[in-house]
Order: structure tokens, then C-alpha cells, then sequence
């Protein structure tokens, strides 16, 4: 297809990608079948640590799936998968105490985690955007529905609707990590996880970064991939 010289910048992400998964399944299934010492559940270690804060109106709820564990600052609720809110392992304590360290952050007004909030509507919207600025229109292209040159003329469109996902997976990464540095500190702090298993809870928790990590290269390079194809239109027309 016309584009195809430039596919292979989807590589890198995608690599990072898998790797990120294969790290983080691999890491979670071992240190979840590790007892924390403290016999803490993972539901019971994220209200010590929102109590402490005096985020004691902050519910901690139990959903369904795997590692869909996340902080809902527009309900302000946790949720917690099954596995993480009633198991009692390093991971499972890891990972709640994560999700706190966002309740943290919006209880602190952490300009990052208010900018990503911020962003959402219009990252969704950037999607769409670019979906179907780049996905219908090289289609419409491609079975002769769409000139070439009309397609050169809305790619910067899509180009810029990307940049956006793309800037939101920028921030996404050091409100993340800031999370888990939250995270551990109020778990070493309250006593609830040992110098052992303070490193187990890094590497969990690490691994869980590198998934974001993997998005924002995923994202830069597709960025890249856009600007190459659109650069080729114009230097068709």
C-alpha cells in the first residue's frame, strides 16, 4: 500500500509493548502468590493508607476483570479487581496502594494528574479524529473514493489530533510513577510492608510503569509515522 514504507515505525512500540505485558504478567503472577507479611488485603492496606490521609469518603470497591485496578478522581472511589481487593500478597497490596497514590495526588491538586483529567475529553475526541481523518479517509483513497491531494489537505488534521494523544501519554508517564513513589512511602511509613518486601513492590510496580512507557514510545513513533506519510502526499501533489 502507499504508506507501507513507513509501517515499520509501528515496531518499536509494538516490541516495547509486548515486552512491557510479558514483564508485568510474569512479575504480578510471581509476587502474587507471595503472602505480605503483614496479612494485609489489598482493600484493607488502600483503607489504612486513604484513613491516614483523611480521605476516609473515598469508597474502595471491588470490579470485575483482571488488573483493572484504577482511581476514578471524577466519582473519587477506588476500585479494585477481585484478585487485588480480597488477595493478601505483595502484589495485591502493591498495586491498591498505587491506586491510592492517586487519591494522594488529587487531594494534593497534583498539576499533573489535573492536567490529565483535564485532557481526557479532548484526547477521546483527538481518537475519533484522527480514526477517521486517517483510518476511513486511506480506505476512501485507497477504493478511489477520495483524491490523493484531498487526503494530503485533511492529513494535518489527523497529525495534530494525534499530537494530542500523544501529549496526554506524555503526562500519563510521571503521573504514574509519582503514584507508586506515594504508594510505597505510605507503605513503608504505616508499617505495612518489610525492607524485602519493599523491593518486591518496586519490581511490581516498575513493571506496571513500563506498560506506560511503552504507550508513550508506541504513540511518538506513530506520530512520526504520520508526519513521514503525510510529508510523501505532499511531495506527490
Amino acid at each position: 500500500m502507499f504508506f507501507g514504507p513507513y509501517d515499520w515505525l509501528m515496531l518499536p512500540g509494538l516490541l516495547l509493548g509486548l515486552y512491557a505485558q510479558i514483564k508485568l504478567s510474569s512479575t504480578y503472577s510471581r509476587y502474587i502468590e507471595e503472602p505480605c507479611e503483614s496479612g494485609l488485603s489489598g482493600a484493607e492496606a488502600a483503607r489504612q493508607i486513604l484513613d491516614n490521609a483523611g480521605l476516609r469518603s473515598v469508597p474502595v470497591e471491588m470490579v470485575e476483570g483482571h488488573l483493572t485496578d484504577h482511581y476514578d478522581p471524577t466519582k473519587r472511589a477506588l476500585f479494585l479487581s477481585e484478585e487485588n481487593y480480597q488477595g493478601r500478597s505483595i502484589a495485591a497490596v502493591g498495586v491498591a496502594a498505587h491506586e491510592t497514590g492517586h487519591a494522594l495526588q488529587h487531594q494534593a491538586a497534583y498539576a499533573p494528574l489535573n492536567l490529565r483529567m483535564a485532557l481526557v475529553p479532548a484526547t477521546n475526541f483527538a481518537s475519533t479524529v484522527c480514526f477517521l481523518i486517517f483510518g476511513v479517509g486511506m480506505l476512501l483513497v485507497w477504493f478511489r473514493f477520495l483524491s490523493p491531494h484531498t487526503f494530503a489537505q485533511i492529513l494535518p488534521f489527523a497529525i495534530g489530533a494525534y499530537g494530542v494523544v500523544t501529549v496526554f501519554q506524555l503526562i500519563t508517564l510521571p503521573v504514574e510513577i509519582d503514584a507508586s513513589r506515594r504508594a510505597k512511602q505510605q507503605l513503608l511509613r504505616l508499617g505495612m510492608i518489610g525492607a524485602r518486601e519493599h523491593e518486591a513492590v518496586t519490581k511490581v510496580l516498575n513493571a506496571a510503569a513500563l506498560t506506560y512507557v511503552a504507550a508513550l514510545v508506541s504513540s511518538m513513533f506513530e506520530l512520526l509515522r504520520l508526519v513521514l506519510i503525510a510529508r510523501s502526499f505532499d511531495d506527490r501533489n
